[in-house]
C-alpha cells in the first residue's frame, strides 16, 4: 500500500523537507501549495496507516516493529519518536503525539525539547472484543486538550470516534451515531445551533445502521451500512457538497461583468445553504458506494467501493487534488489515480491537506 498527499506543505509534510533543500526541479517541491497528489518519501509511502494536523503527519509502520514517522512542523527535534517501537496505533495533533502500545497509552508533548520519557502513561484495562482505534480505548478516550483521559457512559458501546477541534462524533457498536460539542454550524446535526455537554444521539439517522463517521473544522459526514454518505454543518466553503452562495456567486458575477449586464439583486431561483443542521443525503456519483470518508477543515474527501477519490470543498492549498487552487461545492473525481491505475482504498484528511492510500489497479 503506497501512500500519496496534496495540499498544504508549509512545513514538509507532505513533500520530504531533504527534497525541498536540494532545490528540485518540480513546482510542487518548491511550493507550499501541492495541487497533484505527490507520492510520500519511500520510507512511508508502505506505512500502514497515517494521522494528520494542521502542521504535521504522523506515520505508523507495523512491518518495522510497530515504529512512528513524524514528519513538518518541528519534527526534526522530535528524535525520540525515531526510537520508539511496538505501537499499534498513532494519533498526532498540533500539541501532542498519542501512541497506543499493548499495555498502555503514552501522549508526548511535542512542543517542548526533546524527551527521553512521556508526559502521560497510562495503563489499559483488558480489552474486550476487537481492538479500538484511537482517540478510543476501552471505557473511553483520550484528547489533545487537558484532561486527555475521559471516560464515555457504560451504556455507549463504541465502535469508533472522530474528535474536531470544537465536536465529536461517534459511532456505536449497533451502528448508531452520537454527537457533542459546539454546535454553532450545526456540526451536531440535531436540527439547532446549540451545543451539546453530553454525547446525544442524531435522531434523523436513527434506524439506518452506520459504518463510519467523520469530523471537520464545523462539519460532519457518516456512511451508512449501504454505502449512502450523509453530510451535515457548515457549507461556507462547500464542504457540504450542497449548493454554496459564496461559490457560486463570484463567478456569476465575474460573467455577467464581461457580457456587460447590468448588477441586479440576488437570483431567487436558486437554493443556497450556508448550514446545514439536520444529516443530508450527499449523492457523491451516480450508482456509487462510499466506503470511507475524511473531512478537513473545510473540505471532504470520499472513497468509493469502485476505487475512485472524490473531493470538493475549500481547496485554496490544492487539497483536492485536482491540479486547481479552486473550490468547488460539486463532488469531483481524483483523476490521477485512475490515469495512474491506481486503486485508492483509505483516505485521511489534515485541516488543509489530503492522504490518499492506493494499491495497483489490477487489469481483468
Amino acid at each position: 500500500m503506497r501512500w500519496f498527499g496534496f495540499g498544504f506543505n508549509a512545513f514538509g509534510q507532505i513533500v520530504a523537507e531533504e527534497k525541498l533543500k536540494k532545490g528540485a526541479s518540480s513546482d510542487d517541491v518548491r511550493e507550499v501549495k501541492v495541487a497533484s497528489p505527490t507520492e510520500l518519501a519511500s520510507c512511508c509511502s508502505e506505512s500502514h496507516q497515517i494521522s494528520a494536523s494542521w502542521s504535521r503527519r504522523a506515520s505508523l509502520h507495523l512491518d518495522g516493529g510497530g515504529c512512528v514517522c513524524l514528519a513538518g512542523f518541528g519534527a526534526e527535534r522530535c528524535a525520540f519518536v525515531n526510537q520508539i517501537r511496538g505501537c499499534t496505533d498513532a494519533c498526532v495533533a498540533e500539541s501532542r503525539l498519542i501512541l497506543a502500545f499493548p499495555d498502555r497509552i503514552e501522549s508526548w508533548d511535542l512542543q517542548g525539547e526533546e524527551k527521553t520519557a512521556p508526559r502521560i502513561s497510562e495503563r489499559k484495562p483488558g480489552r474486550l472484543g476487537a481492538p479500538l482505534n484511537l482517540p478510543l480505548v476501552p471505557g473511553g478516550y483520550f484528547a489533545a486538550k487537558p484532561p486527555f483521559h475521559r471516560l464515555l457512559a457504560p451504556q455507549l458501546t463504541a465502535k469508533r470516534l472522530s474528535l474536531s477541534a470544537e465536536h465529536a462524533v461517534l459511532l456505536t457498536a449497533a451502528g448508531a451515531v452520537y454527537t457533542w460539542g459546539i454546535g454553532s454550524h450545526g456540526q451536531l446535526g440535531h436540527g439547532g445551533l446549540t451545543s451539546e455537554e453530553e454525547p446525544r444521539v442524531v435522531e434523523a439517522l436513527w434506524g439506518m445502521p452506520m459504518s463510519c463517521v467523520a469530523t471537520g473544522g464545523w462539519h460532519s459526514a457518516c456512511i451508512s451500512d449501504g454505502g449512502d454518505l450523509y453530510v451535515w454543518g457548515w457549507n461556507e466553503s462547500g464542504q457540504l457538497g450542497l449548493p454554496s452562495r459564496g461559490l457560486r456567486k463570484a463567478p456569476r458575477q465575474q460573467y455577467r461583468q464581461q457580457a456587460g449586464e447590468t448588477p441586479r439583486g440576488e437570483d431567487h431561483d436558486e437554493v443556497f445553504l450556508s448550514i446545514q443542521a439536520f444529516p443530508a443525503l450527499l449523492d457523491v456519483a451516480p450508482s456509487c458506494e462510499i466506503r470511507t470518508v475524511g473531512c478537513g477543515s473545510r473540505h471532504t474527501a470520499a472513497v468509493t467501493t469502485t476505487g475512485h477519490l472524490y473531493t470538493w470543498g475549500w481547496g485554496e492549498y490544492g487539497q483536492l487534488g485536482n491540479r486547481t487552487l479552486t473550490s468547488t461545492d460539486e463532488p469531483q473525481r481524483v483523476a490521477f489515480f485512475q490515469q495512474q491505475q491506481l486503486r485508492v482504498v483509505d483516505v485521511v484528511c489534515g485541516a488543509w491537506n489530503t492522504f490518499a492510500a492506493v494499491v495497483k489497479e489490477e487489469v481483468t
